[in-house]
């Protein structure tokens, strides 16, 4: 009886791994990104930490400009605890022509980390950016605040994509969104 409840529990969390692989492996991205609307200011909302952000105290922006040749410019910014900003260049290159949903983005050649755009509004008012391994996750928005009904649809929407909303790390904007949902291009 002890041998048999073992062989379940293992054949259990043998096939949880199989089915959480599976789905790890499957992240969609949305249908279509026009770039020519994609591309200006956005404030980030929340993100998973990442070692790259961690001097990050608040006021995290990003900023795209399309670039002769298809390329798009990235211009990350944000406030570091002792006031001064921090600022990091690169630039990004769509990968899957067909949808523009997946990007390649640079900081330090010759490295690069996948940018897969995973949810869109209608209206390009937010975004939220992923990658394949769920490592990184990225809430966006044209302004400096979500209300929090649409915060909690994404939320809802990340979880059904695979990822784990407990480890997002909301983020400060001291802007006001009245006046921070300028676009810049």
């Amino acid at each position: 009886m002890r041998i048999t409840a073992l062989l379940v529990l293992g054949l259990a969390a043998v096939v949880g791994k199989v089915a959480f692989a599976e789905s790890k492996a499957s992240l969609q991205t949305v249908p279509h990104v026009d770039l020519t609307r994609y591309v200006g200011r956005w404030y980030e909302i929340a993100r998973y930490p990442t070692r790259f952000e961690k001097d990050c105290a608040s006021d995290v922006t990003a900023t795209y400009t399309q670039l002769p040749g298809g390329k798009i410019e990235v211009l990350n910014e944000c406030r570091k605890a002792d006031g001064q900003t921090k600022r990091s260049k690169g630039t990004a290159r769509v990968v899957d022509k067909r949808t523009n949903a997946k990007l390649k983005v640079t900081f330090f050649w010759p490295f690069s980390g996948n940018y897969w755009i995973i949810d869109l509004a209608p209206d390009y008012s937010y975004a939220v950016v992923g990658e394949p391994d769920r490592k990184y996750l990225w809430i966006l928005s044209r302004s400096s605040q979500l209300t929090e009904s649409v915060y909690g649809q994404i939320v809802t929407r990340v979880r059904e994509l695979g990822y784990d909303p407990s480890l997002l790390m909301k983020t400060t904007q001291s802007a006001p969104a009245h006046l921070a949902g300028t676009r810049t291009n």
